[in-house]
């Protein structure tokens, strides 16, 4: 009987191939949207929240407000708290270098190496080293500054020498090029895209290069190293109480969690929004199957009479709208898989400053989860779409059904 009823389900739909075919695409549209949109968002987040670990989980930033300036009674401080395991002072900047590509923004940070290499975890020298204390006029570049785009240019190699333009506001509001030049000392490899100190795209200066070289007299921050993960929000709580509003204070492990929480209410608009795909899919179906359904009422007749029940009317009909909805399933699925794929190929640019753009790069994150449940909600849509039709075909009396033309 089973076998019957998937027969006469697929000869109804063959039947009436073109409005099979455009039910088929309305529900296509709902997997489609939920899973391309979805994996997108989620392979952006999960790559976000890897990159700001990466950063360090145990590394917190503190930098002065306008209205205070850091100093080293403020270092002996911070050191001095028992959670602290390390301690360092940094300068920062935003410039540009010229190149062949045209305008390349960069970061330029004066930092002690020992306190970038403990707070940016996995950061690596491609070729060369990071410079001692004393070599000022000596510096790291990252992975992005010292190739082109397309990396088959090397615009610097160890050695070289190059200049980095610092836009600088003056009295009266005019901008003027402060043009600073130093030597490749070491060139870092590809970190990838990232947040607050993205490597690819820096400078690495010793810590004293910034009043010698840079010509700065006040610290951008402090970069403190906790011992542990763990005692990051109890020595975020410590300085926020002794400093209130003078310092910002930024903790990457934080700022995960509140990426995770954005992530989790984008899933949730992603979800709301594909819903109103999958209510027309139903709706479309609905109206697929009472039109085949008044089509047929003298066939559903003749099957009654010959000893279909009314359980099994209700299955053919049902068979039709799931055998249409696993089809524009497997269509949307599909589509939306690859819809994802040149959705994240496209990348996602943040803007710096206006010189500056970071690029993030990350591949959608397609689970067996949001598959299955793509998948339900898409069964669900057939079966929505064509009970109430399948309950009235089965209500039809054998004699009435017969006698309709």
């Amino acid at each position: 009987m089973l076998l019957e009823i998937l027969r006469y389900a697929s000869k109804a739909l063959t039947e009436k191939r073109f409005r099979a075919v455009l039910t088929i695409i309305g529900i296509a549209i709902g997997p489609l949207a939920l899973t391309m949109m979805t994996s997108t968002v989620r392979g952006y987040a999960d790559y976000v929240q890897q990159q700001i670990l990466s950063l360090g989980q145990n590394t917190v930033v503190v930098m002065p407000t306008e209205r205070y300036q850091l100093t080293q009674s403020d270092l002996d401080f911070i050191k001095s708290l028992d959670e602290v395991e390390d301690a360092q002072p940094f300068f920062s900047l935003q410039g540009f270098i010229t190149t062949p590509e045209g305008r390349k923004g960069v970061f330029i940070y004066a930092i002690d190496s020992s306190i970038l290499l403990k707070a940016v975890g996995n950061l690596e020298l491609e070729s060369g080293d990071f410079p001692s204390e004393s070599e000022t006029a000596y510096a790291v570049i990252g992975n992005a500054v010292a190739y082109t785009s397309n990396k088959e240019v090397k615009l610097y190699d160890l050695g070289d020498a190059i200049t980095v333009n610092i836009p600088q506001v003056k009295s009266g509001g005019q901008v003027a090029l402060k043009r600073v030049s130093f030597r490749v000392k070491g060139i870092l490899k590809e970190f990838g895209g990232a947040f607050f100190v993205s490597p690819d795209q820096s400078v690495f200066l010793p810590l004293k290069s910034g009043k010698t070289v840079l010509g700065e007299d006040k610290w951008s921050g402090i970069f403190v190293v906790v011992k542990d993960p763990v005692l990051v929000e109890s020595t975020v709580s410590k300085l926020r109480s002794v400093y209130q509003d003078r310092l910002t204070i930024v903790a990457f492990q934080q700022i995960a969690r509140i990426v995770a929480s954005i992530t989790g209410a984008m899933d949730f608009i992603t979800f709301a929004t594909s819903l109103s795909a999958f209510a027309v899919a139903v709706a479309g179906t609905a109206a697929t199957m009472i039109t085949s359904v008044i089509e047929r009422t003298r066939e559903i007749g003749v099957l009654k009479a010959i000893g279909f029940t009314d359980a099994s009317v209700v299955l053919m009909i049902l068979a039709e709208s799931l055998i249409m909805s696993l089809i524009g399933g497997a269509i949307g699925i599909t589509t939306g898989v690859l819809g994802a794929h040149v959705l994240a190929s496209r990348g996602l640019t943040i803007s710096a400053s206006a010189t500056t753009n970071i690029v993030i790069q990350a591949s959608p994150k397609i689970t067996l989860e949001n598959l299955a449940s793509t998948i339900a909600i898409t069964i669900f849509v057939g079966v929505a779409g064509g009970i109430m039709p399948a309950y009235r075909a089965a209500k039809i009396p054998p004699a009435v059904a017969l006698r309709y033309e």
